[in-house]
């Protein structure tokens, strides 16, 4: 096949995209993805054909002062990011731009880290700062086709145990740099495992005993009386906060069920249940009131991962009951 094509001149850029990414000013998250890029571009970037032929595409965006040429499709996606702001002049566009994090599955990466930069270099735009690249989920170890008939509906799980349990399973168990693998079965063992008899488990168990306690009459403490607890959740909050730069949202998730099973072993240890009414009233709400704030706590760290879960624990915090958080799946 022959056609005339128009070029973007990429092969002019290349030493601007490249020492973007080498000083880090388009930093690609994981390093892997970016030493790959810098191979590629070491090879020497080509010149890429913009447009095709008008009669082939004519659905699509003309080419300025050409009817016979049809933008081609990439290009014309790629602009979107900006075209969708208001480019140039638009409020959101002198607002948003340039974005933080482009998130890309790991077979776009091409566009994104060299014909994208280069086109805003061309325009004297800044740059995005971050490329975070993505790998894909398979099906019981396949990728997900319709003549295997593995795909997997994400809005029927949603529908059936709620968004945040998918979104916790995704983040928790999809590695967020390399491929991962989706199956029912290892979808309702984390589910049981963390959010059944971890998250929920120990909200429940803490309201229900302060309930039985004290009929939630007294005010959540600010403050710890078990120097530990201030030591892990202090711990714990730097952890997360640099495990999200870095998008490492498993690593993130993980610190704060480390707390969660503190709780249930500092439960276990003080055994509040067993102390005396009259005798030990303090000491009860002491602990109680260690686990209560601390369980505030993991609802703000949970935020940004599991919203609905936060807002329902906040909840039940000021009232002390509530629905089963994740019920157990038979």
């Amino acid at each position: 096949v022959k056609e005339e094509n128009w070029f973007f001149k990429l092969s002019k850029y290349s030493n601007d995209v490249q020492d973007a990414i080498e000083s880090g000013k388009l930093r690609i998250v994981p390093d892997s993805r970016k030493n790959e890029m810098l191979e590629f571009i070491k090879e020497g970037l080509q010149d890429v054909s913009f447009s095709r032929p008008r009669k082939d595409l004519p659905w699509g965006v003309p080419v300025p002062e050409d009817i016979t040429s049809t933008i081609y499709v990439w290009a014309d996606a790629l602009v979107n990011y900006i075209s969708a702001l208001g480019y140039p002049d638009g409020e959101k566009f002198k607002k948003y731009w340039p974005a933080d994090v482009h998130v890309v599955g790991k077979d776009i990466l091409r566009f994104h880290a060299t014909i994208w930069p280069a086109m805003l270099i061309s325009l004297g735009l800044e740059i995005p700062k971050t490329i975070f690249v993505h790998g894909f989920i398979t099906s019981g170890g396949q990728k997900m086709s319709k003549t295997l008939g593995n795909v997997v509906d994400p809005f029927a799980l949603i529908e059936k145990y709620g968004a945040d349990a998918v979104r916790y399973f995704l983040l928790r168990e999809i590695p967020p740099t390399e491929d991962g693998d989706f199956t029912i079965e290892k979808f309702q063992e984390r589910y049981n495992s963390d959010l059944a008899s971890g998250l929920g488990n120990l909200v429940a168990r803490v309201t229900t005993l302060t309930t039985k306690i004290s009929n939630f009459q007294f005010p959540i403490s600010n403050e710890f009386s078990n120097s530990n607890f201030q030591k892990l959740l202090t711990e714990t909050k730097v952890k997360t906060e640099k495990a999200l730069g870095e998008f490492q949202f498993n690593a993130a998730l993980e610190a704060i069920w480390e707390v969660i099973h503190f709780c249930d072993r500092y439960i276990e240890q003080e055994k509040p249940w067993s102390l005396d009414a009259a005798r030990d009233q303090e000491k009860r709400r002491e602990i109680l009131g260690n686990l209560l704030f601390v369980i505030g706590e993991i609802a703000e760290l949970l935020k940004p991962f599991l919203p609905e879960t936060s807002k329902k624990i906040i909840q039940q915090l000021k009232e002390g009951k509530g629905q089963p958080l994740f019920p157990r799946i038979p």
